[in-house]
């Protein structure tokens, strides 16, 4: 397990087609039913655009889109899960984002060997989007770099690698 991996993470687990994948639960401010964002012109097609979240403009990512794999309808799972990004936000503050999954599974608290390196794998993911890979019961679970996934965008140019 790497040095900058914690030894125990609680995790708010969801999915992307077949692939499992989860943030920190310190990450996730709440999950909302899907519901359309208000488009804006001239914005990357993995941009939905903003919707209101309690008063606050939220700008909308389609995680399928941004991670490379192929869009699909929204349905009755699909959930926009609302995220918190310390100091990311232009002045410091956080940065508020919502990213459109097609299913939020559970919270799971993953420990110890559960928690692993990510290989050198190749394939359909980019590794600087992955922070680990942690194992359960039914399979592995990729846990997210947001720093990697939103690197080289006008979101977050100010992330760092410590923002898992």
């Amino acid at each position: 397990m790497p040095d900058s991996l914690p030894v125990e993470i609680q995790a708010v687990v969801f999915r992307l087609g077949a692939e499992f994948f989860a943030l920190p639960v310190s990450m996730v401010r709440e999950v909302l039913d899907y519901r359309d964002a208000f488009h804006m012109p001239g914005a990357p097609v993995w941009m939905k655009g903003l919707t209101d979240v309690r008063g606050q403009s939220v700008p909308i990512i389609d995680l399928r889109l941004r991670l490379g794999m192929p869009p699909v309808a929204p349905d009755e799972t699909t959930r926009i899960m609302v995220i918190d990004l310390p100091g990311s936000a232009r002045g410091g503050g956080a940065l508020v984002l919502g990213l459109v999954v097609d299913k939020v599974l559970d919270v799971t608290d993953f420990t110890g060997a559960a928690i692993e390196d990510v290989p050198d794998f190749g394939g359909q993911w980019q590794a600087d989007y992955i922070r680990s890979v942690m194992r359960r019961s039914d399979g592995f679970v990729l846990l997210l770099n947001i720093a990697g996934v939103l690197a080289g965008t006008d979101l977050a140019p100010q992330l760092s690698d410590t923002v898992a």
